[in-house]
């Protein structure tokens, strides 16, 4: 090898040095990114901490699980005076975001039910009349299989609402005539007596003749 040679190879050499020294101070791209880690101390901050605590009166997104209309999955509580106004309220929550799919009676046999998706359990069978308040609840705000969860759609008094009207519809496909208020049961035996059977031979046609 020639002294030229030689030269040559020590300055690229001696040029690689020095710039392999500097690397990881003149790449700023994705591989090398000034940022600060996880619990990493940090100079900006007067405390040295990367991790900044909360803001004071932070509140978390959604309803909170020390909320007052929050009750837990398996509990049957109900957080609301159920009356009339909240029974209404519910029913028309309930044909806006529930009756597509669970149908307007609760049975399943929803719009899109009857356009090919999956019919949903209907709410009269034993295992959904029988099922806590809050799991209704639950299920209405996380979802529940194909369903989403209405968390972001249906504020929590709401849910309740919908949640009394579903108790309603229930209701009314199990209710015993013992089970109502003695003036309903007086005006359900008026309607029936009513209702008179036809006399024999005063049937008539349907050409307006008698039989």
């Amino acid at each position: 090898m020639t002294n030229t040679s030689r030269l040559l190879v020590g300055a690229c050499a001696a040029v690689c040095f020095l710039f392999g020294s500097g690397c990881e101070y003149l790449r700023q791209d994705m591989a090398n990114q000034p940022k600060n880690r996880a619990l990493s101390p940090s100079p900006f901050f007067e405390d040295g901490r990367s991790e900044r605590p909360l803001v004071e009166n932070t509140v978390a997104r959604g309803s909170l699980a020390n909320d007052a209309l929050f009750v837990p999955k398996d509990s049957n509580a109900f957080p609301l005076p159920v009356d009339l106004a909240l029974l209404n309220r519910g029913e028309e929550r309930y044909k806006i975001f529930c009756s597509p799919c669970h149908g307007l009676q609760g049975d399943g046999n929803g719009m899109v039910v009857m356009r090919g998706m999956k019919r949903p359990p209907s709410y009269h069978q034993d295992r959904l009349r029988q099922a806590a308040n809050g799991y209704v609840y639950d299920v209405m705000t996380n979802g529940f299989g194909q369903m989403l969860g209405y968390s972001a759609q249906i504020p929590p008094r709401d849910r309740w609402a919908i949640i009394a009207y579903i108790r309603a519809l229930q209701l009314s496909r199990n209710a015993k005539a013992t089970d109502l208020p003695a003036e309903l049961r007086e005006k359900m035996n008026q309607a029936g007596s009513s209702f008179t059977k036809p006399e024999a031979g005063s049937a008539k046609d349907s050409t307006g003749g008698r039989e």
